[in-house]
């Protein structure tokens, strides 16, 4: 099994550069977890990502951005035609926007045309087993693993608040799984989403990834690889594309957070409120699926967990990423550091493109919740662990809802 890390495709022809396989790197590690890494903004009240609601396109085709991101590009050195005709494929070292308040992200309509969105794969990359030694906190017999069902479609029916998060790397299109959620600023009207950490940002080796887009209900009917190709965008995004204009993650992620090893996992989760590319006939993402899952911060401890369900895309082999997939299980703990949360592991064959989906289970109040999601999991074995949600990703979760409060 390869590892659960946001998925991407090099496309060629677009993206030039590739670098050495990830394929083979996992190969080459035979026995390995894999850690989904990437995330977007900061723990604290003033930490995250903003971007303006559009960038309109103009008549020869062209994107014309709006004058505040023009403002900040220019603080940041970077020239604006460059940017709209695609500099953002630009990820220099120098040039990539790191800091909370850097993130840009302005809307390009159409970028996300099916295929794009379609082509989006796993990059394969892990981590030792070694990170598993020692005395690192308490740590449970390996879960057996858990085959993966696939949601009968239409997915709205089933699992209307899943959907899938895409997004532009270095190392190209990558994709991963995400959860429509309550908003209290906003009841009924919710406009966030939640990931993983790893699916916004590059954590302490890198940056904000660009044109982060939630598609909710991707593929609905459940339509084949075969089928896809031809398929008209309404049906492949039937709720629409919805734009990342704001994203926050823990202070952890980002300072620790990494392409290998376990640095962060425990924290690896990420909010972000979206807009819609296209008028949703001023309707909010909540509206428009017509649900939304309350998050639980108090949720029991693993060992009083009786279920969980685990939901997402995973994009790596035997799976294409086109297909919504479930695991149900009763969650072991995992810990990575004696230091971190210890976190929940569920036995599970999904693959990289779940990471960043939701871990629902009944929650303190007995219903319903979202406790975790996906955030790393084995190369060769079957199971995936998320982070317990606790004061740290309530601090997040609580300062996206009152940044957009009065709005």
């Amino acid at each position: 099994m390869r590892s659960i890390r946001p998925s991407f495709t090099a496309r060629r022809g677009r993206n030039a550069r590739r670098g050495s396989s990830p394929v083979l790197a996992a190969v080459a590690l035979a026995s390995a977890l894999a850690l989904t890494a990437t995330a977007c903004g900061s723990g604290g009240a003033e930490a995250g990502g903003e971007v303006t609601p559009s960038a309109a396109s103009e008549g020869d085709g062209k994107i014309t951005i709006p004058d505040d991101i023009k403002d900040k590009l220019k603080e940041h050195g970077i020239d604006i035609d460059k940017w709209k005709n695609g500099a953002w494929k630009n990820w220099d070292k120098d040039d990539w926007l790191r800091e909370a308040d850097e993130y840009i992200n302005p809307i390009i309509e159409g970028l996300w045309d099916p295929d794009r969105m379609r082509d989006a794969e796993d990059p394969d990359n892990a981590v030792d087993d070694s990170d598993l030694s020692g005395d690192q906190g308490v740590t449970d017999p390996e879960p057996a693993p858990v085959d993966a069902k696939a949601v009968a479609p239409t997915y709205h029916a089933n699992a209307p608040e899943a959907g899938k998060v895409f997004f532009d790397s270095p190392e190209g299109t990558m994709v991963c799984s995400a959860t429509v959620v309550r908003d209290p600023a906003h009841p009924g009207k919710s406009n966030l989403v939640w990931t993983a950490g790893h699916c916004v940002h590059a954590g302490k080796n890198g940056g904000w990834y660009r044109n982060i887009a939630f598609v909710p209900s991707y593929n609905n009917e459940g339509m084949t690889a075969t089928q896809l190709a031809g398929a008209a965008k309404e049906e492949v995004a039937p709720y629409g594309v919805w734009w990342g204009d704001w994203a926050q993650t823990s202070d952890q992620w980002i300072e620790q957070g990494g392409a290998t090893g376990g640095d962060g996992a425990s924290y690896d989760f990420a909010v972000i409120h979206v807009t819609p590319e296209e008028s949703s006939g001023g309707k909010s993402l909540e509206e428009m699926v017509g649900s939304a899952l309350p998050v639980d911060f108090k949720a029991p401890a693993v060992t009083q967990v009786e279920s969980i369900t685990a939901t997402g895309y995973p994009a790596a082999a035997p799976f294409d990423g086109q297909t919504l997939y479930q695991c149900q299980d009763k969650p072991g703990r995992l810990s990575l550091s004696a230091s971190d949360p210890t976190m929940y592991r569920v036995g599970c064959t999904m693959t990289g493109g779940s990471s960043g989906g939701g871990w629902v289970a009944t929650g303190s109040d007995g219903k319903p919740a979202l406790v975790s999601n996906t955030s790393i999991g084995p190369v060769s074995t079957g199971w995936l662990a998320g982070p317990r949600l606790g004061e740290a990703a309530k601090g997040v979760y609580d300062s996206v809802s009152e940044k957009f409060a009065g709005q």
